[in-house]
């Protein structure tokens, strides 16, 4: 059955992982800042997240890579807060605050059915690592009232694979970042020490759960793995390894979104070294390493592109009604 998750829900797997996932919250280690807070209590740890999961946005999403946008968009959830904490976070206004509001399961169930009613392709749900129980817990209520289209789990990639692997047989698409090859990097930008171990771990899973990405005839990925990787100014990402990575560790047919959006946002204008864009040169060198590495497949900078993915309107959760 397509998608994979009313399988899971017809023979009561989706129900056993929202069980499963819920006991994690009660001395929280959904992720490898293991806070040991007891959410189910509403208790907050890194993530400034207690029991109910918090919204900023829903809307048809247009910039996405094209296959997972298309022509009608893909309907995209942004939850507030986030695992990590990067200088350079263009969404710091909700993912390092608490802007946004509080939501119930069956509200959020509602909030997916809403953008699947726009004709929306899937259902992308973006910085889901700290409430994956709870998104869990909404979408079967989403299910049994009619939703029917894939989910993309579009995240930072600071997972435990562990806990990944609760999601085999429910998200079709993933959308990890990979931000860093080196843990030095990753805790002075991101206070994520750890991020190249579990980041690299989780992509491992994530392909062996979905593979490569399988595009239809209209250019929309039906399931399967898209890396995104952020290009920083002086090569503070580390591109070459990561490239060296996927093509090793991975398949050489991984699809890969090559971004050249980086912009100082947030805190990033207090590091010398991030208070700059990306120059066309750096870019270049990035695309260098994925052909030397024989990654052909994804989306790279085409001539005046450099902003592709940049500049996207995130309006404030039902600010339209």
């Amino acid at each position: 059955m397509y998608p994979s998750y009313l399988e899971s829900y017809k023979n009561g797997r989706l129900n056993k992982i929202v069980d499963e996932a819920f006991k994690m919250l009660e001395s929280c280690c959904i992720c490898p800042r293991r806070c040991k807070v007891n959410r189910l209590k509403d208790e907050e740890g890194f993530c400034q997240t207690g029991f109910k999961p918090k919204v900023y946005s829903l809307m048809p999403h247009y910039g996405e890579e094209p296959a997972i946008s298309g022509k009608l968009g893909s309907g995209t959830i942004f939850f507030s807060s986030c695992n990590m904490n990067c200088v350079y976070c263009q969404n710091y206004e909700f993912s390092q605050s608490d802007k946004g509001r509080q939501v119930g399961f069956e509200e959020l169930a509602d909030c997916m059915l809403r953008l699947q009613d726009f004709g929306c392709h899937n259902i992308n749900l973006v910085t889901p690592t700290h409430i994956m129980p709870q998104i869990l817990k909404a979408l079967n209520n989403a299910i049994f009232k009619g939703l029917k289209i894939p989910i993309v789990y579009n995240t930072g990639g600071y997972e435990f694979s562990e806990v990944i692997k609760l999601l085999d047989g429910i998200v079709d698409i993933y959308l990890p970042d990979m931000r860093y090859s080196d843990s030095a990097m990753a805790v002075k930008y991101s206070n994520a020490k750890d991020y190249p171990k579990y980041n690299q771990e989780t992509l491992k899973e994530m392909y062996r759960q979905v593979g490569n990405a399988e595009i239809d005839s209209n250019g929309l990925i039906k399931r399967g793995l898209i890396i995104r990787h952020l290009v920083l100014p002086n090569n503070i990402a580390g591109t070459d390894k990561i490239m060296e990575f996927i093509s090793k560790e991975l398949s050489k047919d991984t699809y890969i979104s090559l971004m050249s959006q980086y912009a100082p946002c947030h805190n990033a204008e207090q590091f010398k070294e991030l208070s700059r864009r990306v120059t066309s040169s750096e870019y270049e060198e990035a695309q260098q390493a994925m052909q030397k590495y024989g990654l052909n497949k994804g989306w790279i900078q085409e001539s005046g592109g450099l902003d592709r993915f940049a500049g996207i309107n995130i309006k404030p959760l039902f600010k339209d009604e």
